[in-house]
């Protein structure tokens, strides 16, 4: 037996021990499995460990926010109690967010609301029946109102907190909304002459 064969073994034997060491030691994966707390931690209503703290949750019941959390009236709001939603004051500066509303407002709301805000216009609106942004009723409702509508949701919308996490987004959207109502005729005036 010459050094090269004795090379060759040397190198087989190396090479099917790779096999070995990935398929029986145990990774940094496996590892985790005995952290008996780790697996149902994910599940729990404590803080997720892989969520942004930018996502708004629900405060855990018997605890304080102390990272300036906007609070939660989501239960009274679905009762129908809209004060906290009406004493909401607009933080933004609405010409200075119209851009970034125009983008959220497009991508979160034109599908059921339209691109102007009429529904009617809307890709599947007609089909939910979801409301025209331009009634007077919808010009009567607070910002707050508007504001609690994209967090929280109201009738067929579903809540969108979770998708326009950020208060100052939402806000932008509430100042789009008022920027469509704003270059919308009243609810009962008429529309131009000659169809234009």
């Amino acid at each position: 037996m010459g050094p090269k064969f004795c090379s060759a073994a040397l190198a087989a034997l190396l090479l099917g021990g790779c096999n070995w060491y990935y398929d029986r030691v145990p990774g940094p994966d496996d590892l985790m499995k005995l952290v008996p707390w780790f697996d149902h931690m994910v599940e729990s209503r404590a803080v997720h460990p892989y969520e942004s703290g930018e996502v708004p949750r629900s405060s855990v019941p018997g605890t304080v926010p102390i990272t300036g959390s906007e609070g939660n009236w989501q239960a009274e709001f679905a009762a129908g109690n809209t004060a906290t939603a009406d004493r909401l004051m607009n933080p933004t500066d609405p010409n200075a967010t119209l851009a970034r509303g125009d983008t959220l407002y497009q991508t979160f709301c034109s599908v059921c609301h339209g691109p102007s805000g009429g529904a009617t216009d809307a890709t599947v609106g007609p089909r939910l029946a979801a409301p025209s942004l331009l009634t007077d009723r919808a010009r009567a409702y607070s910002d707050g109102y508007l504001y609690s509508i994209v967090r929280y949701g109201r009738g067929v919308m579903f809540p969108y907190g979770d998708k326009v996490y950020r208060p100052d987004y939402r806000w932008a959207i509430v100042n789009y909304v008022r920027k469509l109502q704003g270059d919308a005729p009243p609810a009962g005036a008429p529309g131009p002459v000659g169809g234009q």
